[in-house]
């Protein structure tokens, strides 16, 4: 059983109880938890309450980061037609883009109280898996009246579900956006036996958490790495920034900490900062930069901001071509009208479900509000994302919203923005969380995209936005064995190739061979360094032309022999116990090998599916690049190119000492799906005739 109120001796009546069904105001003031449960890694949690009356959540408090004996003092005053209804009470531990921890619960009976009183009470957390464990306790004070008017009741009760409506709807915006370069550290201190560190650092914006790559065996580490965070109202705009020294098989040692108040910085400019670390010697240097709050909204279906034409008229404008060299980060914006769901999955005992959606577009996360005990809820909520990259993916999950538990995952989508068809409004199937099968469900969305399309084409050649969290690597067999196969693929298409040129020169069809060999005398006697582009230009043309591998969802997803979900659950019951010491450094190999071959394949793919017109948008820039590496290569001698490029890149650190570098055809390439996220992001087909709508219009 869960906990149950502990009030104090004055707060409780057993002389009179007062009648269980009418109107009653119940104040409750959240004023402190005590020793409240570890959830997280640090030995902290971010806990905050949520209040549900008669299985409806009416009350959720703000969250207090870092803290096991937090105090909100926050009031709020709820509308009780029956005292039989218990308040339940349930603490959580907010995760940014994870699902919540679950810290315990408890009921607070209300035909218990005396009525026109202030009682403190205190609420003993407890947890129905493990009802010996100690979660704490939290300190209540409520005041229970009764309501003389029916209509102020109904009145009230009504406002107080648009200002919950609303809180929710503001606690998800954000008011800024935070980017971060990090670049170096300075004189750390060594933590291993060699004199050296592997040092990396974690940043923490209130609830956003961001990693950085480990740098192997140095006290002057160069990361160059560059990420945004949200800026919250409520945040205070304190960044947290702690640098650790990564070991294998054993816990990271701390080397340092500090902090950045980011309200002392002026906005819409580059700070240059060397920030010292407070418990130990170093420093790490940054780049902060705050600008204005990016296009991101919450509204109705009455009030969608492209379907106003005035409005869709200026966001036209703003990404029109006249537009393309101001505020290049600034691609465009998606708006996605999330209508409502069909058929869902029964994850509660009732045989319902408490459904909602959460979207997210790379490290954007916003959701809808919960529709409790329904299969097919209908949310008809419209969300606008700022677009940062027009190959970025957007994924909408659809959860159970659990009583005592983290919530419960019901299906997924995953649509890539270049894929959308503009006001086209579309059923999807919903998949399974790996995207490799369906699930239960149809999700029913309407998606439009509007962005510059020159601005789009200059961010395919920079790095690609990295998620700030993400599931470790686990070390799996079929995993393993499936991107082993992959590269054997492309190794196979390889040797095809080899084959073929070899059996021109082997004479097995005689015309074949004749035909090579002219095509060979005069290519190499008229050849210019200008015909390679040219070639693979004649290559791209001709796919898109006579290749039947355009949109290649189906044949991705051929290749691929799924194996059941058994396997995958067999391969996570990998036992914990027993010379784990011993076994963490032949993990660690595993998984590089296993991501070797993962990269790999992946890049062996990403060049097909560019050649192979899997994403046009791509293909036509890979052709805008080829015709003018062409016409340089014919226009400018080779020597000139060569001596630019080697300029360039003796320069570049001179010309710029914080200059975040990187490669450009990489860049390209990784915005190009692989074979296995062609077959993620492609559609299932929607069977109408299992739409229980269809079924009630048609019961014969």
């Amino acid at each position: 059983m869960s906990g149950t109120a502990a009030p104090c001796s004055s707060g409780v009546t057993s002389e009179r109880a007062p009648p269980s069904s009418g109107m009653y105001k119940l104040e409750v003031e959240l004023r402190r938890g005590h020793n409240l449960a570890v959830r997280d890694r640090g030995g902290s949690s971010d806990p905050y309450v949520k209040f549900k009356l008669a299985g409806k959540e009416v009350f959720r408090s703000k969250t207090i980061h870092k803290n096991l004996n937090p105090v909100w003092d926050e009031k709020t005053t709820l509308i009780v037609d029956c005292l039989s209804d218990p308040l339940y009470v349930k603490v959580f531990d907010y995760d940014f883009g994870l699902q919540d921890d679950f810290m315990g619960s408890a009921y607070l009976y209300l035909e218990s109280l005396e009525q026109q009183r202030t009682i403190p009470v205190t609420l003993v957390l407890k947890d129905s898996q493990h009802p010996d464990q100690d979660l704490g306790t939290l300190d209540l004070a409520v005041t229970l009246t009764p309501k003389d008017s029916p209509i102020e009741e109904r009145r009230d009760s009504t406002q107080q579900s648009v200002r919950l409506s609303e809180l929710h709807r503001k606690s998800q915006l954000w008011r800024g956006i935070v980017s971060i370069a990090l670049i170096e550290g300075r004189n750390l201190i060594p933590m291993d036996p060699n004199g050296l560190s592997d040092p990396y650092v974690k940043f923490r914006l209130g609830p956003q958490k961001y990693k950085s790559k480990t740098v192997p065996k140095t006290l002057s580490p160069q990361w160059r790495e560059q990420f945004d965070l949200h800026l919250y109202e409520e945040t205070g705009g304190v960044l947290e920034i702690t640098v650790w020294d990564k070991d294998t098989g054993r816990r990271d040692d701390f080397i340092g900490r500090c902090q950045l108040d980011l309200s002392t910085l002026s906005k819409e400019r580059t700070h240059h900062l060397e920030l010292a670390l407070e418990e130990s010697r170093g420093s790490v240097v940054l780049l902060v930069t705050l600008t204005a709050s990016a296009h991101v909204s919450i509204a109705d279906l009455s009030v969608t901001p492209l379907d106003d034409p005035q409005e869709r008229r200026e966001i036209l404008r703003r990404y029109g071509v006249m537009q393309s060299f101001s505020n290049w980060k600034d691609v465009g914006i998606v708006q996605v009208k999330v209508m409502r769901a069909e058929g869902l999955m029964a994850a509660d005992v009732t045989g319902k479900s408490d459904p909602f959606c959460v979207l997210e577009l790379n490290n954007d996360r916003l959701q809808t509000h919960t529709v409790y005990k329904n299969l097919n809820p209908e949310w008809n909520k419209v969300f606008t994302f700022n677009v940062k990259d027009i190959h970025s993916v957007l994924e909408v999950t659809v959860f159970d919203e659990d009583r005592d538990r983290s919530a419960d995952f019901l299906g997924k989508v995953a649509i890539p923005l270049l894929h959308v068809r503009n006001g086209e409004r579309k059923s999807y199937a919903l998949k399974n969380k790996d995207l490799t099968g369906p699930t239960k469900g149809v999700l029913h969305l309407e998606i439009d995209v509007i962005y510059n399309t020159f601005k789009a084409s200059l961010k395919t050649v920079v790095p690609a936005e990295r998620k700030y969290i993400e599931e470790e690597p686990k070390v799996s067999k079929q995993l393993l064995q499936q991107n082993f196969n992959r590269v054997k693929r492309c190794i196979m298409v390889l040797i095809s190739y080899g084959t073929y040129i070899n059996s021109c020169f082997e004479w097995e069809s005689a015309q074949r061979s004749i035909v090579s060999f002219v095509v060979f005398v005069v290519v190499v006697w008229n050849f210019e360094l200008y015909m390679l582009p040219l070639a693979l230009l004649l290559l791209l043309v001709w796919n898109y032309f006579f290749s039947s591998s355009r949109g290649t969802a189906d044949s991705a997803e051929a290749v691929f022999d799924w194996e059941d979900e058994e396997e995958d659950k067999e391969d996570k019951e990998s036992e914990p116990k027993g010379f784990m010491g011993k076994l963490y450094a032949i993990q660690d190999v595993f998984i590089s090998v296993q991501s070797a071959l993962d990269d790999v394949a992946s890049y062996g793919e990403r060049i097909k599916n560019t050649a192979n017109w899997t994403v046009p948008f791509l293909s036509w820039l890979a052709i805008a690049a080829l015709c003018l590496a062409t016409v340089l290569l014919f226009l400018v001698p080779l020597r000139y190119l060569v001596l630019a490029w080697g300029v360039n890149k003796f320069t570049k650190k001179l010309r710029d000492p914080f200059m975040i570098d990187n490669n450009e055809l990489l860049d390209f390439l990784s915005r190009v799906p692989s074979d296995v996220q062609v077959m993620h992001y492609r559609e299932l087909k929607v069977d109408l005739g299992q739409s229980p709508r269809r079924r009630r219009a048609n019961p014969s």
